[in-house]
């Protein structure tokens, strides 16, 4: 004897299959809160990357990333070289990718097949996460000094001119 479904239960269970019924059923939210940079605190990480940087005599190129790995502040000291936007954009998408400094990856990826070969990532020194409450809500990257250390040293300080507000930044 042939049994014949109806369409909504067919519909029903495929629906039950693909586990769209269930989303309800595990408490998901219709809508999730993003925390976000402001353009301001973005704009005072990237400042204080590129002053810290003229202190030690070196022009640079800032790129402050949001969480999503868009840029949100881009800044070319005037004798920074122009191949430096690119480099410190790749630097900052990379930090803020793996929630690391760029530094730490440098010999993590060396297979001929690695991630380190996508075309944004960057894994020379000079990137860090931006962090908020062990969040991670962007990355900045520096480019254009003669050493990476000197880099990242410039966007570290760029980062711990922001870090107790983004600590106590209320979401």
């Amino acid at each position: 004897m042939k049994t014949k479904l109806s369409k909504p239960l067919v519909f029903v269970s495929a629906l039950a299959a693909t586990g769209i019924a269930g989303a309800q059923e595990n408490d998901q939210p219709v809508m999730v809160e993003i925390k976000r940079l402001s353009m301001d605190t973005a704009l005072t990480i990237a400042k204080t990357a590129i002053d810290t940087c003229r202190e030690q005599g070196v022009q640079v190129s800032v790129t402050v990333v949001d969480r999503g790995g868009h840029p949100q502040v881009v800044l070319r000291d005037v004798l920074a070289m122009d191949l430096s936007l690119e480099v410190s954009y790749r630097k900052a998408y990379t930090a803020m990718t793996f929630a690391s400094t760029t530094s730490s990856l440098e010999d993590r990826f060396t297979g001929p097949f690695s991630v380190g070969k996508l075309e944004k990532v960057l894994l020379s020194a000079g990137g860090v996460p931006i962090q908020a409450s062990g969040e991670t809500v962007g990355g900045v990257g520096v480019s254009g000094a003669p050493s990476g250390e000197t880099d990242e040293n410039c966007a570290l300080a760029g980062v711990a001119a922001v870090e107790m507000d983004l600590e106590m930044a209320s979401f």
